[in-house]
């Protein structure tokens, strides 16, 4: 598809569009509420394009498949749900270590465990930050809007190829399930980033992992010119094992480094009427469309409010928050879980901000009601 188009659409066909548009060449996933619709839609529409689709026996296989094809050149991508993110954790630490270009969308639903399957939540945003075990740094997207699943997909894809590192893309049942408007612009609209393939000649001694000046790590496609080490463990230039201190410590440095000195360049946020707001409403995903009816409507009313809407949260951008909402006389977090961006909100402002959480963890969607009676409430305080 070259020419500009608008559709009506679910927002994981939004997702499917994004990652069409970003030039996506394999996917390998296995079926779970609420992110099936992803799975069917690139069933049909990835092979039409001249990619590989490919039903996985289950999720570890699926996390294990796309790594491979990443290795032979391939942009990437595998989606699930809460229970299917958990079972690809230790594939995605070996993608971290090994720095394997790939997109992993989680759209939440309720958990632990099987959880509510038809229902929406928020409750995996500490689990893509710290899911897999070890140090490690993680680039992790949100949106709102069908419009934004779009962009967001798009710039996973080109953060995945930018920095050779896994990228998750965490969207929710509502954002998910919900259909509105998307306009797909036209080919070349979006710039999209390529995998940077190294320039060593065949016959050549080729450092699959030492980085240019710029930080990038040009790849050789698996299978072609160059033979070279992928291992899980610490290892060095080469590729090959090692448990030597220093390029251990290096290793650990360069992997976090990569994402966290990048942060400012990853941080992706909308802001609205912040320019006088005296109270903050700060959140992200579908909650964030209930945050925006609140601010507008009180708005109307001669209310000093605004609202931030994440669609970084992480790295967490802190110094962006702390810009923002620093002027606030109180800063109130709008999620659908036990407060894990709150956490983060008040370790970025830190006292004397006033940082208070507005919340839902039943499976049902935060709807402006709930947001203002929490207001009330805060106002009640005496804040």
């Amino acid at each position: 598809m070259t020419a500009k188009t608008t559709k009506f659409v679910q927002g994981n066909e939004a997702c499917v569009e994004g990652a069409l548009y970003a030039g996506l060449d394999f996917f390998a996933g296995y079926p779970i509420t609420p992110s099936t619709e992803i799975m069917e839609l690139l069933a049909r529409r990835l092979p039409a394009n001249g990619g590989k689709f490919i039903q996985m026996e289950d999720e570890i296989a699926s996390m294990c498949a796309v790594i491979g094809a990443s290795l032979t050149g391939r942009k990437v991508l595998t989606a699930t749900s809460g229970p299917g993110f958990s079972l690809k954790q230790e594939a995605l630490g070996f993608a971290v270590m090994a720095e394997i270009p790939c997109v992993i969308v989680n759209v939440q639903r309720g958990g632990p465990s099987t959880g509510n399957p038809t229902h929406v939540a928020q409750g995996d945003v500490n689990q893509a930050r710290w899911g897999t075990h070890g140090d490690h740094a993680i680039v992790a997207l949100t949106a709102s809007n069908h419009q934004d699943v779009f962009a967001m997909t798009v710039e996973a894809f080109n953060i995945a190829e930018t920095y050779r590192t896994p990228v998750i893309l965490l969207l929710d049942e509502v954002v998910g399930h919900m259909r509105e408007r998307l306009t797909v612009p036209e080919a070349g609209a979006i710039p999209l980033v390529e995998r940077l393939r190294t320039s060593v000649r065949k016959g050549v001694d080729y450092h699959p992992y030492l980085p240019r000046d710029d930080g990038r790590l040009p790849m050789s496609d698996f299978g072609g010119v160059h033979r070279y080490n992928v291992t899980g463990l610490f290892h060095d230039m080469w590729g090959f094992p090692s448990d030597n201190p220093g390029v251990v410590h290096g290793l650990i440095r360069h992997l976090m480094d990569k994402i966290e000195n990048n942060a400012h360049r990853l941080a992706h946020y909308k802001t609205y009427h912040l320019q006088d707001a005296e109270t903050v409403l700060i959140s992200y995903g579908s909650a964030a469309r209930s945050a925006l009816h609140v601010t507008e409507n009180l708005r109307a009313r001669g209310e000093r409010i605004g609202l931030m809407e994440l669609q970084t949260l992480w790295p967490f951008p802190a110094e962006q928050v702390a810009r923002e909402c620093g002027h606030a006389k109180q800063v109130v977090v709008v999620e659908m879980n036990t407060g894990h961006m709150c956490q983060m909100v008040r370790a970025a402002l830190g006292p004397p901000a006033r940082v208070f959480l507005a919340n839902r963890m039943d499976g049902v969607l935060i709807t402006p009601t709930d947001i203002k009676a929490h207001l009330r409430l805060i106002a009640g305080r005496g804040v």
